[in-house]
């Protein structure tokens, strides 16, 4: 079945989007406003794009119904624009309820932090800190922001500084990570669903050599 973009409502672009394209990693990003106060809010529109250097991009809407997780983000954003500084946070299976509270539209001076009843820990590279809990952080500087229209603005960020929990490092000389282990959540599609990305499996890559020998032998 197809649907025409231009002949759908934003609502119902959305709809259909965040339905099809999951499970969307969740960004918690911690930032501090000009005054020096924290913010903390999630986001589902985050991704990993480039490894050398690593730069993770971040959708931010200023309208609630296209906030990842019903947070606007307008604060977000600003403290972003104002600082290029903020730490992305991932959210693990234990800390979904917390991840919930911080999504609720706070007004600018309420601690979604203190709100969640959750700790930070001071970051090596940026001013925001990180939350103590989560079992991975990534220290970014924003280099870029892009308007995408419709009141969104796009930010890219180049990672400085990685936090994975002690238990979750098989081997850091080799950067070896028990993904598993991290228990991390997604989203899915709306009306509050989730998922976890505990259940794995693997399928090595195939060289072009193999792939002929295989279709060779039937």
């Amino acid at each position: 079945m197809k649907f025409s973009i231009d002949e759908l409502t934003p609502a119902q672009q959305y709809k259909l989007m965040a339905a099809t394209l999951v499970p969307r990693p969740i960004a918690w990003v911690t930032t501090i406003d000009p005054g020096g106060g924290l913010n903390c809010g999630p986001f589902s529109f985050f991704n990993f794009f480039h490894g050398e250097p690593p730069v993770v991009a971040l959708g931010i809407s200023g309208r609630a119904q296209h906030g990842a997780l019903g947070q606007p983000g307008k604060d977000t954003l600003r403290n972003i624009l104002s600082s290029k500084e903020f730490v992305i946070n991932l959210v693990s299976f234990d800390l979904r309820n917390e991840m919930n509270i911080t999504s609720i539209d706070f007004p600018p001076e309420e601690d979604e932090l203190a709100a969640a009843n959750l700790q930070v820990l001071p970051s090596d590279t940026v001013s925001p800190p990180r939350i103590a809990d989560s079992p991975v952080s990534y220290e970014c500087r924003c280099f870029n922001t892009n308007n995408t229209g419709g009141g969104a603005t796009l930010v890219l960020g180049h990672v400085q500084m990685v936090h994975v929990r002690d238990d979750a490092v098989l081997d850091r000389s080799a950067c070896y990570i028990d993904t598993a282990k991290l228990d991390l959540i997604g989203r899915m599609q709306g009306g509050g669903w989730y998922v976890r990305t505990s259940a794995l499996f693997r399928m090595p890559g195939l060289a072009m050599k193999e792939w002929k020998e295989r279709e060779s032998a039937g």
